[in-house]
This record gives C-alpha cells, sequence and structure tokens, in this order.
C-alpha cells in the first residue's frame, strides 16, 4: 500500500466519543508528504484520571480547542480518497463513528486497515504487539508515546514496512 492517511485519537475518558486530540499522517507513493495534528474539546467534556494519565492532556489543554466538526472540516480534505491505517484501528475507527454520531455528521464509509492484526501476523516472536515495539521492529525509534501524531507517524512507518 503505497497511498493511505494513518490516524490516531486520543480520548478524554472512556467513552470513544470524547476525542480530544487527533493526528493524521499522509503517506502518498511510500513517503510521508503531510501531517496535521490538532486539540479538540472533547464530548462528553471531563476527563478521567487514567486517560489524563496515558496523554497527558485534560482541561486546560482543551477548553479553548475546536470542536470536532471544526477539527474535521481540515482532516477531510487530507484524507480524502485513502484508505485509513490505524494501530488497533477497532478503537480509532470506533472514535471517529462515535463522535460523528454525537455530531450528527453523515458518516463517510471509510476503509480501514490495522497495523495491530498485520504485526501479529508477522511478528509472532516479539514480546508485545504495542505500538512502540512494532515501530521498532520496523527500525522507527519512537517518542513522545500517546501524542496522537507521534502515534500516527509510527503507525505510518509501520504501515509503510508491513502493508
Amino acid at each position: 500500500m503505497l497511498d493511505f492517511a494513518a490516524i490516531d485519537f486520543e480520548t478524554a475518558n472512556s467513552e470513544r466519543s470524547s476525542v480530544c486530540s487527533v493526528g493524521v499522517v499522509v503517506v502518498r507513493g511510500g513517503e510521508i508528504v503531510d501531517s496535521f495534528y490538532s486539540l479538540i474539546q472533547p464530548e462528553p467534556n471531563y476527563y478521567n484520571y487514567w486517560c489524563q494519565r496515558v496523554h497527558g492532556l485534560g482541561h486546560r489543554d482543551t477548553d479553548d480547542a475546536p470542536l470536532f466538526p471544526e477539527v474535521w472540516a481540515q482532516v477531510e480534505p487530507l484524507i480524502e480518497g485513502l484508505p485509513l491505517v490505524a494501530h488497533n484501528s477497532r478503537f480509532d475507527e470506533g472514535c471517529l463513528k462515535a463522535v460523528f454520531r454525537i455530531y450528527q455528521m453523515d458518516y463517510p464509509d471509510y476503509e480501514f486497515f490495522d497495523t495491530l492484526c498485520a504485526s501479529r501476523r508477522l511478528f509472532r516472536s516479539l514480546p508485545n504487539h504495542q505500538l512502540q515495539t512494532v515501530a521498532e521492529a520496523c527500525g522507527f525509534c519512537m517518542e513522545n508515546h500517546h501524542h496522537a501524531l507521534a502515534d500516527a507517524e509510527a503507525c505510518a512507518r509501520i504501515a509503510m514496512e508491513i502493508l
């Protein structure tokens, strides 16, 4: 696969609709050509302790952030016509569908590919298939794990190697 967009969401709480940041990395012709990152005011707008602990985001970061429809208006042209790739795509696709429902937006039938499933098939000897472990196995040193753009870039690098 030479053309795709890797995507990653972070959530504020256990609700899939509570996306509080998004990272997108666009790959065309097997090369990274564009990227996008934005904070998002989550819906519902509360942070639980565990999510904050994972990604470090909280109210101070997103109280003045745009709502999802405004952010998606910037993402949509970047990913138009491209399949989406995520590490554990069930989570990211679930977030996308949930937030589209919350804002009563028509959900395009995005095609998702999963680097987690692919890594389980290809890298059977890895101790785990977490994003940072698989990225390292693909020769990419990941920094700033759980920052949506860093995770999207790691996912893109993995996809460029194994999909």
